[in-house]
């Protein structure tokens, strides 16, 4: 079976990463490419290192009208079984683009949908209507939690064109030997400029104002001084939080990472993970810190929603306030001041493994076009 995957882009965002994570777990008989719309970023790199095909479609914005015709005829000429899209525009011009060039079976993965936002814009009466127009040109669509299948069934999407099948994480890429660990952390440390003994707190996701990481600078704040910020991800936020960083006198003490593909690596030199987003549709980064072994201290996590409190007793629900994150930081930085030894992995970690997770949408696949 021929998948061709179409994604806005490629930059290292967690739909993005997703998409990489799955194609490497897919069964062998469905061999997928990619076209990215635009922004062939870090993700695009790591497919291809892996194999993988990508194509760049090279569109120009939102109403380039003419990346539609270029999309089709990459279709034909593909002569794909599926298509399965990803993101907001990539949903709108790839289920139109597939059904013009004859494909009949067409997935979209909803990754950040809430009632009111999708992918941290503010949902208008046009782009509901143009979101609901395309989602009846395929065949189904993938909710990434049973929030995000709420929403969609509140929008009027029937429930049988929904199917849940959470993201994952390669929960094989977190596993250390004690000594593998203690070395990969002593150099990731050195190479991020942090002081071998400074106790780190860490964050994942793109640098934009829904993650609300000023928060955490906040909190840094009122930290003691052997305490670090670390902020993995890059994005439009990133001059914001270095002058928000200037203001509270802790720029020395925050680093800014960029995109990496090696977030799993960056993890072992963490002392422990924050998110202080409330608009999450899954909660990937927070899954990622307890397969890591970390403590966890989020604010919106519906993946663990979704499970019993004893599937990851070392995460904690906390308000997406200053205040609550830096009391919660310096409880933590008191427990295991002197402690570098990871926290047993949760139940959680093994019912989100990306095995599981590209086993079930590969059995979807097979269902909608078999090969």
């Amino acid at each position: 079976m021929r998948v061709l995957h179409i994604v806005t882009g490629l930059a290292s965002g967690g739909a993005e990463r997703q998409l990489h994570l799955l194609l490497r777990h897919l069964p062998a008989h469905q061999q997928c490419e990619v076209v990215a719309l635009t922004n062939p970023g870090a993700v695009a790199a790591a497919l291809r290192a892996d194999g993988v095909t990508v194509h760049h479609l090279a569109m120009r914005g939102n109403r380039d009208l003419g990346a539609l015709p270029r999309l089709v005829r990459l279709i034909r000429a593909g002569g794909y079984d599926l298509v399965h899209t990803h993101l907001y525009r990539a949903g709108l011009y790839g289920r139109l683009a597939a059904r013009l060039a004859g494909v009949r079976a067409v997935v979209a993965t909803e990754h950040s949908l809430h009632p009111g936002v999708i992918e941290g814009r503010p949902v208008t009466r046009g782009v509901k209507g143009l979101y609901l127009a395309a989602e009846r040109l395929g065949s189904t669509t993938v909710a990434v939690s049973r929030q995000v299948a709420q929403t969609l069934h509140s929008w009027g999407v029937p429930p049988g064109r929904v199917e849940l099948i959470p993201n994952g994480i390669d929960a094989a890429r977190y596993t250390w030997a004690d000594a593998d660990r203690a070395a990969l952390r002593h150099r990731l440390r050195a190479e991020l400029g942090l002081p071998p003994d400074s106790w780190v707190v860490g964050a994942v996701g793109r640098l934009v104002p829904g993650k609300r990481f000023d928060i955490l600078l906040e909190a840094l704040a009122g930290l003691d001084p052997g305490a670090r910020l670390v902020l993995i991800g890059e994005g439009p936020e990133r001059t914001a939080l270095e002058r928000r960083a200037e203001a509270l006198g802790v720029r020395d003490r925050l680093v800014l990472t960029g995109e990496r593909d090696d977030v799993p690596e960056l993890l072992a030199a963490l002392d422990v993970l924050a998110a202080p987003s409330t608009a999450e549709t899954f909660g990937l980064g927070v899954l990622e810190g307890l397969a890591a072994g970390l403590p966890v201290r989020h604010s919106a996590c519906p993946a663990l929603d979704e499970l019993p409190p004893a599937a990851a007793p070392q995460a904690r629900r906390i308000p997406s306030e200053a205040d609550a994150y830096t009391a919660a930081l310096r409880e933590l930085r008191h427990l295991n001041d002197h402690s570098t030894d990871p926290l047993p992995r949760p139940p959680a970690v093994g019912h989100y493994d990306i095995v599981r997770v590209a086993a079930d949408l590969g059995a979807l696949y097979d269902r909608l076009a078999p090969a």
